[in-house]
């Protein structure tokens, strides 16, 4: 019987398998973005029932198998039910997992990856500042971790090229301390996009989705 593991990540993505299973996508801190199945965890009364969901944040400990991983118990920080009930906050919340998911690797050390998106989801719950440049910095950090993002060359003014490149240096903890004028704001989504347009090798469907929705 293959040895049990604990892991510290993030669920996301959730699907449902048989008639009673899921099958998770977590990003973990020790193992990169590893795939999961919880047995039973569709079932009423299932201890991994409530820890079988996107955002869920915290211990998961498993058994490797032939192809993947078996779920056997969670120890959980975060469920991350107040970003539900926001709007678009929530949107934002989806993106983010689905652009983690994009980057994700298995036996790649995820640790700064799953930092960054803890962090990320915890500043769509703070009113004080814009979804849309939390997005942004979450985007810039997130490329620049994996080595696709850099500064050079970009035509844009230098209050948003001191901003872009605090986001790129700063600390983790400190990235969600500021604001930005209006004009910088637009500056910063026009030249993130146009990275993006040229690295993304495929459509990311949440990433659609929000931009409808905040049109």
């Amino acid at each position: 019987m293959s040895e049990q593991i604990t892991v510290s990540g993030m669920v996301l993505s959730t699907m449902p398998v048989g008639e009673s299973d899921k099958r998770l996508v977590i990003l973990t801190s020790e193992l990169g973005r590893i795939s999961t199945f919880a047995r039973g965890a569709r079932r009423p009364g299932s201890t991994l029932m409530a820890a079988s969901n996107p955002f869920v944040t915290g211990k998961f400990t498993l058994i490797q198998g032939r192809n993947s991983y078996n779920l056997i118990a969670t120890e959980i920080r975060d469920y991350f039910t107040e970003l539900a009930m926001e709007q678009p906050g929530v949107y934002y919340g989806y993106y983010f997992l689905d652009f983690a998911d994009y980057y994700g690797r298995e036996s790649v050390d995820g640790t700064e990856m799953l930092n960054l998106l803890y962090l990320s989801l915890k500043a769509l719950l703070r009113p004080e500042i814009d979804d849309r440049l939390i997005r942004r910095i979450y985007e810039i950090r997130l490329m620049t971790i994996n080595g696709e993002y850099a500064i050079d060359g970009q035509d844009v003014s230098p209050e948003t090229r001191y901003v872009i490149d605090y986001i790129i240096h700063a600390g983790l903890t400190k990235l969600y301390t500021f604001t930005v004028k209006p004009e910088v704001q637009k500056e910063l989504d026009a030249c993130t996009e146009k990275h993006m347009a040229r690295i993304l090798d495929r459509p990311l469907k949440s990433r659609r989705i929000l931009d409808e929705v905040i049109v």
